[in-house]
């Protein structure tokens, strides 16, 4: 596949075996059984690997599929109101808000206009980019938007936990405190002690379209799930 073939198209059930050695792409599937093929992205230490989701880079079609599953999931804890983390979880989550019939949703962002305040901000890195020290923020004529409301926090993937957090704080530092957590892909499942560290009761607010393992490298050169290592 070329670079840009990835998140272009949903696949029908059993299209590929998520078992078994993976050289380029590992098949992520999401809960009816259709797939998604995922460029994998190996670590810095040679040996572990993780897929990738780039969801603003993905097809109409792709974005569509993955955002009416996560906004199904996401209707059952009613929310009122959808909170989306930059950069991308700021397009699952307009998306998503549509899906659930809402007329707006709330983006947080890391450009701090003149209007904002510093005590509605807190520091944010992730992953991809942990070279990078932002700040996130709320903008304070929000606000009026989540006082006493159900609140939904969308990312596009969860993997270190670490921006979930940062978003958990800000909400929480404004006197909101989110009813679920949304993302398309779950990333291994290293978020799940980050949130309990945030609150016992997190990681089961946690609520995701489809889940990926580390890969590890097997003695044939290939890519495997833990449990095929």
């Amino acid at each position: 596949m070329q670079p840009h073939d990835f998140w272009q198209e949903i696949h029908p059930p059993a299209s590929f075996d998520p078992k078994g050695g993976h050289s380029n792409f590992y098949p992520a599937t999401l809960a009816d059984g259709r797939q998604i093929r995922l460029p994998i992205r190996p670590l810095s230490d040679g040996r572990h690997a993780l897929a990738s989701l780039i969801v603003n880079q993905a097809s109409f079609a792709v974005l569509d599929a993955l955002a009416e599953d996560l906004a199904g999931q996401l209707s059952l804890l009613r929310p009122d109101v959808v909170v989306g983390l930059p950069t991308l979880g700021l397009t699952l989550a307009s998306v998503v808000a549509q899906k659930l019939g809402h007329r707006r949703y709330v983006p947080l962002g890391t450009s701090r206009k003149f209007w904002y305040s510093d005590e509605l901000s807190v520091p944010l890195s992730s992953i991809t980019t942990p070279e990078q020290q932002k700040r996130l923020y709320v903008d304070p004529r929000m606000l009026p938007l989540l006082k006493d409301c159900r609140v939904a926090l969308i990312d596009d993937v969860i993997s270190s936990g670490t921006s979930i957090r940062a978003g958990l704080s800000l909400l929480q530092s404004s006197g909101v405190e989110p009813v679920v957590v949304g993302a398309a892909m779950l990333q291994s499942d290293r978020w799940r002690k980050a949130m309990a560290e945030e609150g016992a009761h997190w990681p089961e607010r946690v609520r995701g379209t489809f889940a990926t393992p580390m890969l590890v490298k097997g003695e044939d050169d290939l890519w495997h799930a833990p449990q095929d290592a």
